[in-house]
């Protein structure tokens, strides 16, 4: 044992110190300004893409009453997640019936892009106009669903005008219908930048954005935007580089979310039609490259669609059920919490395997996070970080719907202790 007299002695002083943090301090900014984390906020979990002149204030629940439709003219919910062999199938029934009753759109995007095709201006004009308006009525009946918004035209040259002119009359039309019912501006409120292939689009857009706040008298930094992730160019850039990183630093925090796009991105690597899916190679490894570059920025991610829609005989309805249930079921594994929804008689599936995916590990993650937050010795010895992952797992859970409010209340963590272990920033919007 070693005496106080021959104590070790220090070989770092104070200028040291100080000569560490000067070099550092770079870092320092960059961190907590690039990588500040999630704000613990709401993420639906899926995105819903109807063409743009087709949206009506009541097209939310319609939707659902056609997924129940669907799924009761077949064999009904619970039969339906039995035999995808989701656990508590009875449990899983009542709930989904619930959420297809209440809220089966979380996230819908009024389409003018690829779901809407290429029209006369002054077809587009009038449909982008109405589609302001039509927004602000489902704001102002309080249909809207909790996450709305536009996909424009890209930024390519072919659709550069067009898509922004759209952009420019939609809010337009919006802002100033909901200033007639004395509305501001929706937290939800969701701009979809698609095909985009180079940091300078996004710095082009976040230039629109600040534009179109000063015009309004929006508050600065009002505006984001998600990026879809459809080409290879973002992922892997003409100077070796991995472009969909760079980005989201050119965006002066707008970037909200990374969507990827399963078929624009499987067509440009030349994979044929029958093999174009969420689970091919391609897919995953840009998938892990948008996870990487998004890590701590608070960006979310949003995996794709599959166009194998459940239509026709009972056989094929099944058969496309089981295979989105599973794609659903794997995205949620890889850390994808949303994805998009072409169709009503997808949403069936889309919440039995998420609710299913939180339900079966609700219990666990509450026990641990239970005795992380008392200080209790358990069978898994979790870390700051790890705590942070199981709050958030259980918020998202209930988010959604896939745990109940009694369930929530017993799992022994209260309310506010689960949104500070969650979160890493304070949330800005919703």
């Amino acid at each position: 044992m070693t005496s106080r007299a021959h104590a070790p002695r220090l070989g770092l002083g104070s200028s040291d110190y100080e000569h560490v943090a000067q070099s550092l301090r770079p870092t320092d900014k960059l961190l907590a300004r690039a990588y500040p984390g999630d704000d613990g906020s709401r993420q639906p979990v899926q995105t819903v893409y109807v063409p743009a002149n087709t949206f009506t204030p009541s097209l939310p629940l319609e939707w659902g009453r056609r997924a129940l439709a669907a799924v009761q003219g077949q064999e009904g919910l619970e039969r339906l997640a039995s035999r995808l062999g989701l656990g508590e199938p009875d449990v899983l029934a009542g709930l989904v019936a619930r959420k297809l009753s209440t809220e089966p759109v979380e996230d819908l995007r009024l389409d003018f892009e690829d779901g809407y095709g290429t029209r006369p201006d002054d077809e587009e004009d009038a449909d982008a106009a109405a589609a302001g308006f039509a927004v602000a009525a489902a704001a102002s009946a309080g249909s809207a669903p909790a996450f709305m918004g536009i996909r424009f035209k890209s930024l390519e040259a072919g659709t550069r005008e067009r898509g922004l002119r759209t952009l420019d009359l939609f809010l337009s039309a919006l802002l100033a219908e909901l200033k007639v019912h004395g509305l501001e501006l929706p937290e939800g409120l969701t701009l979809t930048l698609p095909k985009v292939s180079t940091a300078a689009q996004v710095e082009a857009m976040t230039y629109v954005c600040g534009r179109l706040e000063e015009v309004h008298g929006l508050p600065a930094g009002r505006l984001r935007f998600e990026v879809q992730v459809e080409t290879p160019q973002v992922i892997l850039g003409a100077d070796g580089t991995a472009a969909v990183a760079r980005l989201l630093h050119a965006a002066s925090g707008r970037v909200s979310g990374l969507h990827y796009g399963t078929y624009d991105y499987s067509a440009a690597l030349g994979i044929a039609p029958e093999h174009q899916s969420l689970e091919h190679p391609a897919a995953d490894y840009a998938k892990t490259v948008m996870q990487a570059a998004a890590a701590g920025t608070g960006v979310r991610l949003s995996d794709g669609s599959t166009n194998i829609l459940p239509l026709g005989d009972a056989e094929n309805m099944h058969h496309a059920w089981a295979l989105h249930a599973r794609l659903v079921a794997r995205s949620l594994a890889a850390g994808f919490y949303q994805g998009w929804d072409l169709h009503p008689h997808q949403l069936p599936t889309r919440f039995l395997a998420t609710y299913a995916f939180y339900r079966s590990g609700f219990s666990a993650a509450a026990s641990r996070l239970a005795n992380y937050a008392a200080g209790r010795e358990g069978t898994v010895l979790d870390e700051p970080a790890t705590a942070r992952a199981l709050a958030r797992f259980i918020q998202r859970a209930a988010a959604c719907g896939a745990v109940t409010e009694a369930e929530l209340s017993a799992a022994g963590v209260p309310p506010e202790e689960l949104n500070r272990l969650a979160r890493t920033r304070e949330p800005e919007h919703m």
